[in-house]
């Protein structure tokens, strides 16, 4: 199972781990942390050093109820960053984690290798047509509504049979374009309640069923410091013990704020599996 980043090929048989850099200022756990270009530098080289194999760079903060941010605001934020990172780290494999297009093909222009959308291609019907001209891999995500309006779309009769089903139709949607290196994100917290999001995660070897690699994102969310009565900061641990979980269960990507936790829980699967 490998995926082709512009002529890098990355073997997924052994899970990956995906950085988390937001150069948004309102994310949940690390908004405007890195919005100097020093800051973002170390932890781009740091996150490289402790093993992460993809940098998922993102300029609109997803968080439910998080303010709209305009396609030129976005482009201000990611653009610098993924030139930098290129520039700096010409190994690195950069994603962009847009819903945008045009977004995505500056940042691909600039030096990404994938395309991460939440939106799962419904904000802009142009998305699968350049993914598919770039030929770039895509990461699939299921979401209801928007950021804005998610937390309000969580009425399922099966929570883990609709998702696997959206996302099934939407892979056949995908590669009648012609795109081949598709990755599904189950979308953990997006239009989702806190019971929702672990039923999906005791049933994530379902989406086995969809052939492609799976990547999820758990990191430090609210299905996590809420369950356990904390916040963000204190979420680590927590999430330590999701990322197993996801990982028993067939996950091939761990996209998280903390890289060297997640490589260690990789680790400790593996040896399990080996």
């Amino acid at each position: 199972m490998t995926i082709n980043c512009l002529g890098t090929l990355i073997d997924l048989s052994t899970p990956r781990v995906m950085g988390v850099l937001n150069q948004t200022p309102d994310s949940f756990y690390d908004g405007g942390r890195y919005s100097d270009a020093a800051a973002m530098l170390r932890q781009v080289e740091q996150m490289l050093d402790q093993g992460a194999s993809f940098i998922d760079v993102g300029g609109y903060s997803s968080r439910p109820g998080a303010a709209e941010v305009s396609q030129q605001q976005e482009i201000d934020r990611v653009i610098p960053t993924i030139e930098a990172i290129s520039k700096t780290f010409p190994q690195a494999i950069i994603s962009i984690d847009t819903f945008r297009s045009a977004v995505a093909q500056k940042a691909i222009d600039a030096g990404a290798a994938l395309v991460n959308d939440i939106s799962g291609g419904d904000q802009d019907p142009e998305m699968y047509p350049l993914v598919a001209r770039n030929q770039v891999p895509y990461i699939l995500m299921h979401m209801r509504g928007t950021p804005q309006t998610m937390s309000q779309q969580t009425d399922y009769d099966n929570v883990v049979m609709e998702v696997a089903q959206d996302l099934s139709k939407k892979i056949k949607q995908i590669r009648t374009h012609g795109v081949n290196d598709l990755i599904v994100d189950p979308g953990f917290g997006f239009a989702k309640t806190l019971e929702q999001n672990y039923a999906l995660l005791n049933k994530l070897d379902h989406l086995k069923l969809l052939q492609t690699p799976i990547l999820v994102g758990l990191s430090r969310k609210s299905m996590i410091y809420k369950l356990l009565e904390t916040d963000p900061e204190n979420a680590l641990n927590g999430t330590s013990a999701a990322n197993t979980i996801a990982l028993l269960k067939g996950a091939s990507i761990l996209r998280v704020h903390d890289v060297a936790p997640a490589m260690e829980v990789v680790r400790i699967v593996n040896a399990l599996k080996n």
